[in-house]
């Protein structure tokens, strides 16, 4: 009797990838932000494919490296654990007053404890449907976010625990860029999950209505 084979089960995400999955997700997000906020001139994006669907990425080469540079680092973090909170910060060019804060939760998935049935692994599709579902989100907001109609600049901001490895001369310490209580709204977004981290999204927006 020929042996039978067993159907393959697919394994739960592990740290590195969902590493990867979630550095890759800011990515995105950024880009997407900084397009659909007039940040960079929209000629400076071009059209790919992602989970999906069609999304936007920058052209410019210096802002690239730096994206580049920056996701670097919080990959670096992500697998150590010691990045808690990602904020992309839209700041007037001019009077340097923060305009919008977009915020991106990083919390770790609880595991099962030890002799517990553990959870089943979560299909990749259901992930990207998630992330899809997030982007299209940041896209919608411009239907409630005030124009801007002024130049403007971004920081990102990490919040990272004490043990987190900080490089010298690419990370300080500095302002961060909240807007004031009287004069902020804030909207939550969406939020995704691997079977390791889990990102809660929020916008802070300056409204002097």
């Amino acid at each position: 009797m020929a042996p039978t084979k067993q159907a393959p089960t697919r394994q739960a995400i592990t740290l590195k990838g969902s590493t990867n999955l979630v550095t890759e997700f800011f990515k995105y997000a950024a880009n997407t932000i900084l397009f659909q906020r007039g940040v960079y001139p929209a000629d400076d994006f071009h059209m790919v494919k992602k989970y999906g669907q069609t999304v936007l990425v920058t052209q410019d080469l210096a802002l690239e490296n730096y994206l580049d540079k920056i996701l670097k680092q919080v990959n670096q973090w992500l697998l150590m654990g010691t990045v808690t909170q990602l904020v992309l910060a839209i700041i007037s060019k001019d009077s340097r007053i923060p305009l919008e804060r977009w915020v991106f939760d990083i919390n770790l998935v609880e595991q099962p404890t030890e002799g517990s049935q553990p959870a089943p692994a979560k299909p990749e599709a259901e992930i990207q449907a998630e992330i899809r579902a997030i982007l299209k989100q940041i896209v919608s907001t411009v239907t409630f976010l005030p124009v801007i109609d002024e130049p403007t600049v971004f920081n990102i901001l990490a919040y990272t625990s004490e043990s987190a490895d900080i490089p010298a001369n690419e990370w300080v310490d500095t302002d961060p860029l909240a807007i004031e209580a009287s004069k902020s709204q804030q909207v939550k977004l969406r939020s995704f999950s691997t079977d390791v981290h889990r990102i809660e999204a929020m916008v802070a927006y300056r409204y002097e209505g």
